[in-house]
Parts: C-alpha cells; sequence; structure tokens
C-alpha cells in the first residue's frame, strides 16, 4: 500500500473510531450480511472503510468509505440511506476500456444508497433465520479508474443465518443478483488507439457467500468468509468471476462494535486485458486482496 493510499484508508479508519460513528446490528461478518434486524423506532451508524489493492503491475490503490445511517421502521422492516466516497492512486498502469491512465486524489463523493431490509424468520427461535433486502443505488465515479462514470444499480439479495452453541457460534449465508446500467464519460485525451467505450451497458451480477464466527471470550469473535462473484456484461457474456476468502476478527462492547476483514483473492477468471496478469486471478475490475472496517454505533 502507498504512503498516499495508507493516509487515505487511515483517516478513514480514524473517522469510524470517532464518537460520531457506530451501529447496534451487530455485524460480525465484513463481507457476509447477517439476517438480524434493529427494533422498531432504534438507529444505527455504520462507518465502513475498504482498501483494494494489486493488479500484478504498476501501481493501483483504492479506498472505498461508506456512511449509513439505519432506521428500524418496525421489529422486522428496516429502511436506510448510505453516502459514499472513493480515493484513488494509480500509476504505470494502463488496462484497454478500464484504466485510461494515472489518476491520483483522496476521499471523492461517489455515491449514493438507499436499502430495505425485511425479516422473515428470526435466527433466535428458529432453527434458520431469513431475511430479504433491496438497495438501488447511484455512483458518479468509476470504482476501478475513478473516473466519471454514472451507474444505476437495483440489486435484491437473500440471507440466512444459524446459531450454534447457544449462540457462540454463528453461520450465515447470502446470495444476490445486481443489474445496473452504466454510462461512462468521453474522454478528451486517450492514449493512441485506447478503447474507452461510450455506449450505454447492462451488467448483471451474481453473489453467493458464506462465513462462520466463533466467539472465543466475551465481546471476541473471530471466523473466516468467502464470496464468490461474477458479471455479464452486454457484449461479452460473463466478464469475470473470482473468489475472495480471508479471516474476520470482530469486537463488540454495549453501545457500539467493530469488524475487521481481511480478503485475499483465492481464484479469478474473465478477461486478460493486459500483459503480466495472471491466468489465476482476475485483475481487471478486481484487485489481489482488500481489507475492511466496519464500525457500528446503536442508539
Amino acid at each position: 500500500m502507498t504512503l498516499k493510499a495508507y493516509s487515505a484508508f487511515a483517516a478513514a479508519a480514524a473517522a469510524a473510531f470517532s464518537p460520531a460513528a457506530a451501529s447496534a446490528d451487530e455485524q460480525v461478518f465484513g463481507y457476509v450480511r447477517g439476517v438480524e434486524t434493529i427494533p422498531q423506532g432504534g438507529w444505527e451508524f455504520y462507518q465502513i472503510a475498504t482498501w483494494r489493492g494489486g493488479k500484478g503491475a504498476g501501481t493501483y490503490n483504492a479506498v472505498d468509505t461508506t456512511t449509513e445511517i439505519e432506521y428500524g421502521v418496525t421489529d422486522r422492516f428496516n429502511a436506510s440511506f448510505a453516502l459514499k466516497t472513493l480515493s484513488i492512486d494509480t500509476e504505470g498502469l494502463v488496462i484497454d476500456g478500464y484504466l485510461p491512465g494515472p489518476e491520483h486524489y483522496v476521499l471523492k463523493p461517489s455515491g449514493i444508497e438507499a436499502e430495505a431490509k425485511y425479516n422473515f424468520v428470526k435466527p433466535a427461535v428458529a432453527p434458520v433465520g431469513l431475511s430479504m433486502t433491496f438497495s438501488f443505488d447511484y455512483a458518479w465515479l468509476d470504482p476501478h479508474s475513478g473516473r466519471d462514470k454514472n451507474t444505476f444499480s437495483t440489486e435484491v439479495g437473500l440471507q440466512l443465518q444459524k446459531y450454534f452453541l447457544e449462540g457462540q457460534l454463528i453461520a450465515a449465508a447470502n446470495a444476490a443478483l445486481e443489474a445496473t446500467y452504466a454510462d461512462r464519460a468521453p474522454i478528451a485525451s486517450l492514449p493512441a488507439g485506447f478503447d474507452w467505450p461510450t455506449d450505454p451497458e447492462m451488467e448483471i451480477e451474481v453473489t453467493a457467500g458464506a462465513g462462520f464466527s466463533y466467539r472465543f471470550a466475551p465481546g471476541w469473535f473471530l471466523g473466516a468468509e468467502g464470496v464468490f462473484q461474477t458479471e455479464f456484461e452486454t457484449e461479452i457474456g460473463q466478464e469475470r468471476w473470482s473468489i475472495f476468502v480471508g479471516p474476520s476478527l470482530h469486537y463488540a462492547a454495549k453501545k457500539w462494535w467493530a469488524t475487521l476483514t481481511w480478503f485475499p483473492q483465492a481464484r479469478g477468471g474473465g478477461e486478460e486485458a493486459y500483459p503480466g496478469q495472471t491466468d489465476r486471478l482476475h485483475l481487471v475490475e478486481k484487485t489481489k486482496q482488500e481489507a475492511r472496517l466496519k464500525v457500528g454505533l446503536n442508539f
């Protein structure tokens, strides 16, 4: 991680630990979602910082932040709104159609998201808990290149969760389907012969994930989680797929909690758009590794 990327990630992490940031729907995983909802009339505040780095050539570091507020409309139905920012540092790498050249900036507003979550079955009173989420996302910066790109996305997700050993062991599984309309802005000065499509595109993304977390001391959970993701694009068909797997550490106090996840890419494939990309990983839209810090406060 370069000094610029480290500084941006550290700033986001510090903001997450500030008294203004926190939440109560205790999320023991960084990427896999649980089924629990906050009670009627309750509020939760989340701060999430995700670092993405490494493409096998040149320098590539990006930091995404999400600042989210969630409200318990009923005991089973929650609604939330989030503001997203992006920091990017890329140098010495050009990927046809994706990275037109170097880009450097720190924490620009990049998008907004609204989400609704409904819990059908509570895992504390049934063998397996079940929830569904529906979200709408609008972004104006491309998370890969950092350049201007309007995207409108809707996602429907299902979450399963089960408690073992009276809640000492938590297992969860997810599945989600996302549809995206994307429209990139033209760039005035591109490298000679560089392909930068500006026709609108439609993309379908399928995600599946699972994880488990074990309470090894009061307030402390240690676990592992994994996510498989693939994307299909208008003219190409299956554009990419990847598998990320890594450990998660979670701590919860009475009014706040924090989760840290290290998430390296284990396997991937799809487009191979530049020399140096290994045939075992997908490094066009994804990176070699990610790290995510989530902090929540309930009030």
